[in-house]
């Protein structure tokens, strides 16, 4: 009888510790299915809405309603429901969904807000002094607001524009980008892929032409005729679009926005991923460690949710280096990916920051089709695909610009919100990683260094005319005496004479 209750104990115990708890979690999410870039404006499809619906009802079942439950199997009497989330009406102070100044994100986003909290009628009544019963309009529809945020990852009117750091705003990485249109690899792609390119003119001659039918507007061309293969029912040569030309076009557009996404070496070139790092371990933290937070733990959102582009997406698996676990973060993810970083407690009374852990969750395509899939994160063994709060922190700062401070370093921006981000010096007081930032060493700020040569060149300008002067034997003279007095110059006017 002694064995069977030990063992029952024993068994009881190991349920408690292994029962996980969700604390929060932040989704950084892509929007659906749209029209091409090529036609202006875009605009987000009903097969789009209906994609990000799926994936907020996917979250809705993982992390808000009562029969969540961890897909691990050795976590298997532990739950994803985030805990003191509200299962029926949206409480907003827990919630914070945001999208860039961009009407494909944007409306992705209101999409995912109400599939993630629908209609409810108890959620949408209310009873007044009188005894009234009054019932909300649009059978209990939740208002949820999506912020429109200048910070986001992603550029305003980023599915609107084909270049990639189109409006960043981040002049080192615009300059970044560019240089890799100077680099051997680029140039053997776009003159060994000249060929398939113009081969594709019969499909793509209504928007494209022999000129711009080549490498150099890889994506906007794949972009065109994957919509083409979803929308359309005619194509032009629709027999040139192999299964073989559209993997050659996926891989090729891959290739394009991956390197104008991220360079191991130019870290401003990922600067969307960088502030990505940064908005997640922000939100990660208000609830991790309240007390070094500016809001309180019980009030910082547990469900954080942005919707961005896919080279946001790049920028950040590439500085998290999560083509080590997988090859496929090179690639461009499919309309409504979602990655998301869960908080999680071992036990729901062992809270504290050491304690906690996160792990990285990832879905290309919707979620509610192909589930969620761990990774390990910074390069990690693939079968570590948890971190210890303090590690994934430290990783999570190797990186992350958190501030316009941290901005302003990182991009060399001086002007607009950067020219009041300085110190008593007079340069940017977060210093960035990257040397262009800095002039060897000498601390001296680009606009001051800027000055510095202007009078530089200047003085080496009056140099060369003191000595041709000189040496030619000519000296200055009023244009009027050159004129033999007759005013064919102002008074004060001058010129050479031999």
């Amino acid at each position: 009888m002694l064995p069977k209750l030990l063992l029952a104990s024993l068994t009881a115990t190991a349920t408690t510790v292994s029962a996980e708890q969700v604390l929060g979690v932040y989704i950084f999410h892509r929007h659906g299915d749209r029209t091409s870039k090529a036609w202006p404006p875009v605009s987000l499809t009903p097969l789009g809405a209906q994609q990000v619906a799926s994936s907020a009802s996917f979250y809705r079942a993982r992390y808000i309603t009562s029969s969540s439950s961890s897909s691990s199997s050795e976590n298997s009497n532990s739950t994803t429901t985030i805990a003191g989330i509200s299962t029926d009406a949206a409480v907003l102070s827990q919630l914070s969904i945001t999208a860039p100044v961009d009407n494909v994100l944007q409306n992705s986003a209101a999409v995912f807000a109400q599939a993630l909290y629908p209609p409810s009628k108890s959620a949408g009544s209310q009873k007044l002094a009188n005894g009234t019963t009054v019932e909300a309009p649009l059978g209990g529809y939740q208002y949820i607001p999506v912020n429109a945020v200048a910070s986001a990852a992603s550029s305003a009117g980023s599915e609107s524009s084909a270049w990639l750091q189109g409006s960043s705003g981040c002049s080192d990485a615009v300059v970044s980008s560019n240089s890799y249109f100077l680099t051997p690899e680029y140039l053997d792609t776009l003159n060994r892929t000249h060929g398939f390119y113009q081969d594709l003119l019969p499909v793509i001659n209504t928007t494209f032409n022999s000129t711009t039918a080549t490498f150099k507007n890889g994506y906007s061309i794949f972009d065109y005729i994957n919509v083409a293969t979803i929308h359309n029912a005619s194509i032009p040569s629709s027999s040139l679009l192999t299964n073989s030309t559209l993997e050659t076009l996926y891989d090729l557009a891959s290739t394009h926005e991956w390197n104008l996404a991220y360079n191991a070496s130019e870290p401003s070139r990922a600067i969307a991923g960088s502030v990505l790092a940064g908005q997640i371990l922000t939100a990660l933290e208000a609830i991790a460690e309240p007390s070094s937070s500016s809001s309180s733990s019980s009030l910082a959102p547990r469900i954080n949710v942005q919707f961005g582009a896919y080279g946001a997406f790049m920028a950040f698996f590439g500085l998290a280096q999560l083509p080590a676990a997988s090859t496929d973060f090179y690639g461009i993810c499919d309309y409504a990916s979602s990655m998301a970083l869960e908080l999680v407690a071992p036990s729901p009374d062992r809270t504290s920051p050491d304690d906690l852990s996160v792990r990285f969750l990832w879905s290309n395509g919707t979620a509610a089709a192909h589930g969620l899939k761990e990774y390990p994160l910074f390069g990690q063994e693939k079968q570590t695909t948890t971190l210890s709060w303090n590690d994934f922190k430290a990783g999570m700062n190797k990186f992350a610009v958190a501030s316009t401070q941290d901005w302003c370093s990182v991009c060399g921006n001086t002007d607009g919100a950067c020219a009041n981000s300085t110190d008593a010096s007079g340069s940017p007081s977060a210093q960035s990683s990257s040397s262009s930032d800095k002039g060897s060493g000498s601390g001296i700020s680009r606009p001051v260094a800027g000055v510095i040569g202007a009078l530089v060149t200047l003085g080496v300008i009056l140099g060369v005319e003191a000595l041709v002067l000189l040496l030619g034997g000519l000296r200055l003279v009023k244009k009027s005496t050159l004129a033999g007095g007759a005013g064919a110059g102002g008074a004060g006017a001058t010129g050479v004479k031999a």
